[in-house]
């Protein structure tokens, strides 16, 4: 059996996680699940430690790599994200790997097929955590991209980052500038822009979107719980899930660590 912790503190998230590691991975076996720093740290310190974590970043009391720090934990880490980028590149990089909020089946059947592939070289994986930790530690950031080129007539023209309002999926990818003008870029998926742009200004709201915090002019809570933004030159509102939707306000208040 695979033992896993699971660090996250929004209770929906983590019983869906639970639920679809059950339905993909019958031979994993949840150990616990804890939401804070300082209840994991409690948790790792007197139990043996598991297989595998499942850490989501931003917690209570902390971000998840505060537990790095008070715990030497030698086993691989499969973060959770919805909004920090500089992390995203980084456990890219390092061979980790993340999965973006909403959590998606597929997305965990990836990250379970690239754990069991390292599972028997885990312990090659701990500086590389380490050199994660030292990242943030020291605030070090990776440049972000401060313009776009996109297709216009029959050329390019540049698009500076303070004149998007979003970049949206409708079978290719678009750039949606705040005076209405709609752009097609060359870029095949919203995940490589996320990977380009500062998380403290661009959000993926959904699978579909990537909205600028400057172009957000209204939100409406729907009664199903999601958010309903209206931005700068879309035609229609923008749709956030219930999941997202605290974490979104945080977001647009500036309360996120980035």
């Amino acid at each position: 059996m695979i033992k896993v912790l699971i660090v996250e503190d929004e209770s929906l998230i983590a019983k869906n996680l639970q639920r679809m590691l059950k339905e993909l991975a019958p031979d994993v076996e949840v150990l616990a699940v804890t939401d804070t720093v300082k209840g994991t740290v409690k948790w790792l310190n007197s139990h043996p430690y598991p297989d595998l974590v499942f850490m989501d970043i931003q917690l209570g009391d902390g971000v998840s790599f505060d537990i790095l720090k008070q715990v030497e934990l030698d086993r691989p880490v499969i973060f959770t994200t919805a909004y920090d980028e500089y992390a995203i590149k980084a456990f890219k990089y390092n061979s980790l790997d993340y999965l973006l909020k909403p959590l998606d089946k597929a997305d965990l059947k990836r990250a379970l097929d690239k754990f069991r592939k390292l599972y028997q070289e885990r312990s090659s994986q701990q500086p590389e955590i380490n050199d994660l930790i030292a990242m943030f530690a020291t605030g070090k950031k990776i440049p972000h991209k401060e313009r776009f080129l996109v297709h216009h007539r029959s050329g390019y023209i540049p698009v500076h980052k303070d004149q998007i309002s979003a970049f949206y999926k409708d079978q290719i990818i678009y750039l949606l500038a705040g005076d209405g003008q709609k752009y097609v870029t060359d870029y095949n998926t919203l995940d490589e822009i996320e990977e380009l742009v500062d998380p403290a200004h661009f959000y993926r709201a959904n699978r579909q979107t990537l909205i600028c915090k400057e172009a957000v002019e209204s939100l409406q809570k729907h009664y199903t719980g999601k958010v309903e933004v209206k931005v700068k030159g879309h035609d229609t509102p923008v749709d956030v899930s219930r999941e997202k939707a605290q974490e979104f306000r945080h977001w647009i208040e500036g309360d996120l660590v980035q």
